[in-house]
């Protein structure tokens, strides 16, 4: 946000109408450069200040270089089990795409309001933010979590460190809401993922003497073709999820990087590959035959030369895989909430797994926007989208955490 713009305050905010206060709070959040690669502090600055306002207990979970910070707030009592809505601050470059505007300013044209994020996700985390003015706290029966992470678009990282910490002192929370972009269909599963970097080590030597070097480029296209030949062996061993527009796991080579000339045999080559499966997919055994085949088949080859060569692999992403019966509480209310939504699963993943895996909370994935338009040029999210939202999210909590006239909650998810 540029030094001439000032956020919105928790004052501001209440003095508009409610559809003006969804679209004002999406220009300030999206005001804010929050590239995975930059710092997300100014945005948590903003977002401790704005919260704090409106009577939020706030508390900051710092990156291990400070750069950046995830934030956990919470309205109502802390001493029995509440609901999670929850987003990440990042949003993905938008280097080498054509915008028509600039990305960090919000465009309105009808419908749809154009920026970076505006659809992925901070389209979700403006509709939160928008009804906290109007939230009666004083009927908060149980406690409203919202959670705010950071590098979700690098691996899901940020949130990890502050589910492990807040959910060792608070009460198991009953549900969850990850706002990532739906169209605001109910997302009851999607696949996980790992990643590794493999860096392979050849011996440079003038090209005209080929045979007595290591050709790190070589050797890495024989692990790659090798890789590339497990996906039918991977698809075998693992029961197809027709749920799932692609209903087995998936390999993917790329990026590669490696050499410096023509005329001179490569001694390095760097390159990415990731599996992305449903529950059940056996990681751990499709990651062991690729370093086996490594190992076994082409390390003894490149150590005849030298024995300085070698191969060697770096996680760098690893995300589980996300599942919640059909038949959930939860779902069943969201569906009651929203009569008109598919249920269904999505390929992509999010940060439901951890909060499934780490925190043992019931979660479900929902959210304004569709995929299609996130991570583009010119993102964008139709605002009707975010109404459609902002009535979800008020339904979900007068079910879930206000205290109804005879002092009860709506549903009992607990």
């Amino acid at each position: 946000m540029s030094s001439s713009e000032r956020a919105l305050s928790p004052t501001e905010a209440t003095d508009l109408d409610p559809d003006r206060r969804i679209v004002t709070l999406l220009g300030t959040l999206i005001g804010f450069d929050t590239t995975s690669a930059k710092s997300n502090l100014a945005m948590i600055d903003w977002l401790e200040t704005y919260l704090a306002g409106l009577g939020a207990r706030t508390e900051r979970f710092a990156s291990d270089d400070g750069r950046k910070a995830g934030l956990w707030a919470t309205f109502g009592p802390i001493d029995r089990p509440g609901i999670v809505l929850s987003g990440h601050t990042d949003v993905v470059p938008t280097a080498g795409q054509s915008w028509s505007g600039d990305p960090y300013a919000l465009r309105q044209a009808g419908q749809r309001l154009t920026g970076r994020g505006a659809c992925d996700m901070k389209g979700f985390l403006a509709v939160v933010l928008a009804l906290l003015p109007e939230l009666d706290k004083s009927r908060l029966a149980k406690p409203l979590h919202l959670s705010f992470s950071y590098d979700e678009e690098v691996g899901i990282v940020g949130v990890r460190q502050m589910l492990r910490r807040v959910m060792a002192r608070i009460p198991r929370p009953f549900g969850c809401i990850v706002g990532e972009a739906t169209g605001m269909n109910i997302v009851i599963g999607h696949k996980g993922k790992r990643a590794e970097t493999v860096t392979v080590r050849g011996k440079a030597i003038h090209s005209a003497l080929a045979p007595q070097g290591v050709n790190a480029i070589g050797h890495a296209a024989r692990l790659i073709t090798f890789i590339n030949g497990l996906q039918a062996f991977v698809r075998d061993r693992c029961e197809p999820d027709a749920a799932f527009e692609v209903p087995y796991p998936t390999i993917n080579v790329g990026p590669i990087r490696g050499g410096q000339s023509v005329a001179t045999v490569a001694d390095f080559c760097t390159f990415d590959y990731e599996i992305r499966g449903q529950a059940g997919t056996r990681f751990d055994e499709i990651i062991t035959t690729v370093h086996d085949h490594a190992r076994h088949h082409l390390l003894p080859e490149m150590h005849r030369v030298s024995p300085d060569c070698g191969i060697d692999f770096a996680f760098h992403t690893d995300y589980p895989a996300f599942e919640i019966e059909p038949d959930h509480t939860l779902v069943r209310l969201a569906a009651t909430l929203l009569p008109d939504a598919d249920i269904g699963k999505m390929s992509g993943g999010t940060e439901a797994g951890l909060f499934a895996q780490i925190a043992d909370v019931p979660t479900v994935i929902i959210g304004p926007g569709f995929i299609e338009q996130a991570h583009q040029a010119d993102e964008y999210v139709e605002l009707d989208q975010l109404m459609r939202c902002r009535g979800f999210l008020q339904g979900l909590l007068q079910q879930t955490v206000l205290a109804q006239a005879d002092g009860a909650t709506g549903t009992a998810l607990a």
